[in-house]
């Protein structure tokens, strides 16, 4: 199991070094009294925003869950803010609001925070005066893509989704079952307390969606999508089955695919952009 652990904190310390090894501008600006972070990389025509996922990328052992934690540009989108971007595409990633850089203030969850994220992602690209682009959405950042190209169509060129639920399938609450070496990479970016809120307070949330809503996250919104989706999918992912969708599926795929496989997920998501 130790071998396994280690891996898993490679994989995350992966986004890092991706991250930091490529020429990126860091930058903030305020929507909605929010301090926003968000990086720049490349210096296409043609722009993607990349949405992070939540605190959250279980992969399951034969044994427990184990949990390498997520939610940020420098973890979620390293590899594709370094070899994606280029010349001729252009990646804005954002660090959602109480994630990363964008933190503090704290997370606010609601019943409806996904689209509240979709809302804020809308105004941060009008705010950075991108009229139209296309969107790349990993986990909750898939679900935020698929709610914000549902109710902006007009802004949105081409939409990329994995690993993304349309509807509530899982939960587990208490950080205490983790072990240390799991918590450590997180709890180094937040402090103790605030992750264990944060973590908290997303279970929390995606039962009361379960109870109350039916466990609809995003259903609801699908019909109004219209822009050309490609929808990518570990078969191997244990956080959103296949149940959920795919049309495209990588055999040896996980959760984080584009971060363990990112030469050939890069290639898919390129082609995809660009065709015509």
């Amino acid at each position: 199991m130790a071998s396994r652990r280690s891996r898993l904190i490679n994989t995350f310390q992966q986004g890092i070094r991706w991250f930091h090894g490529s020429n990126i501008a860091q930058r903030q600006t305020m929507v909605e009294g929010l301090p926003l972070n968000y990086e720049v990389a490349g210096g296409g025509k043609k722009v993607a925003l990349c949405m992070p996922g939540a605190l959250e990328d279980f992969i399951l052992s034969s044994n427990e869950y184990s949990i390498l934690l997520a939610g940020t540009i420098q973890s979620d989108f390293g590899p594709q803010m370094k070899s994606l971007a280029g010349k001729n595409l252009t990646l804005v990633c954002w660090d959602p609001p109480g994630y990363g850089k964008s933190w503090p203030p704290p997370r606010q969850y609601s019943l409806d925070f996904l689209h509240r994220d979709a809302a804020i992602a809308a105004l941060l690209m009008k705010t950075l005066k991108y009229d139209k682009y296309s969107l790349l959405g990993w986990s909750d950042g898939g679900i935020s893509a698929l709610i914000l190209a549902a109710a902006y169509p007009q802004h949105v060129d081409k939409l990329v989704v994995w690993g993304a639920n349309a509807y509530v399938s899982h939960g587990i609450r208490d950080i205490n079952k983790w072990s240390q070496r799991m918590r450590a990479p997180l709890e180094a970016i937040y402090g103790t307390e605030y992750f264990k809120e944060a973590w908290e307070g997303w279970v929390d949330t995606l039962l009361h969606i379960y109870h109350e809503k039916g466990g609809d996250i995003c259903k609801g919104d699908l019909a109004k999508i219209t822009c050309s989706t490609l929808i990518i999918h570990g078969a191997k992912d244990p956080v959103a089955p296949l149940s959920h969708g795919q049309l495209v599926i990588m055999d040896e795929g996980k959760h984080n695919i584009h971060l363990r496989s990112p030469e050939e997920f890069n290639k898919i998501v390129y082609q995809f952009l660009f065709k015509e």
